[in-house]
């Protein structure tokens, strides 16, 4: 008996990747639906809460809240098409990048977050694609990584603005840890590819 791998072709890898997109902003429409019917607007307390134990709840949560839907609408897009982006080499970038935007930007918002303040809003994992995608063409040290970084750099350069204090009611520190979670994604990956070389 003999066994070969066969590698999926590339209209199959979109629609994969266009699949985990799609179940993403789903979740993120049906709670923020519910949020807004049924709950009135309480779930965001299941928000990060700074200082507070209970507040680390919100390192799972927070992504998939948000306060209404002109912040969610404003989300949606960029999250699309900077998730997208992220996983255009391999898929599982995507998932490496949004587990390490959640839980370190998570964590700085918690240890540095304003007390009192509740922090929600898939933007910590945008920010970590942005992270991601912005350095992994240092890291990984050839053409089409930098190539990536480079037009990710012309389209969405404006958006690092968003890691400094500049507005009330935005949570610049999720931008901010959530960038440097993408970043740490971005090493990390180049590490297991440059292993695997």
């Amino acid at each position: 008996m003999s066994s070969y791998y066969r590698k999926p072709s590339k209209r199959n890898t979109v629609l994969k990747e266009l699949k985990v997109l799609i179940v993403a902003i789903a979740i993120f429409w049906v709670v923020e639906v519910a949020d807004q019917l049924v709950f009135h607007g309480s779930l965001d307390s299941y928000g990060i809460q700074p200082h507070s134990i209970i507040g680390l709840r919100g390192i799972v949560f927070a992504p998939f809240l948000h306060g209404g839907f002109p912040h969610l609408i404003a989300n949606t897009i960029p999250f699309i098409t900077l998730g997208w982006l992220t996983m255009i080499q391999e898929t599982s970038d995507f998932y490496i990048a949004s587990i390490m935007s959640a839980v370190i930007g998570g964590a700085g918002v918690w240890l540095f977050g304003s007390p009192q303040s509740v922090h929600i809003g898939a933007s910590i994992l945008i920010y970590g694609y942005l992270g991601f995608l912005l350095l992994r063409g240092y890291f990984q040290k050839n053409f089409p990584s930098i190539a990536l970084s480079i037009f990710v750099a012309i389209a969405y350069g404006g958006f690092i603005w968003g890691v400094f204090p500049s507005q009330m009611g935005v949570s610049w520190q999720g931008h901010l840890f959530g960038f440097i979670g993408g970043a740490i994604a971005a090493k990390m990956v180049a590490q297991e590819k440059n292993s695997l070389d």
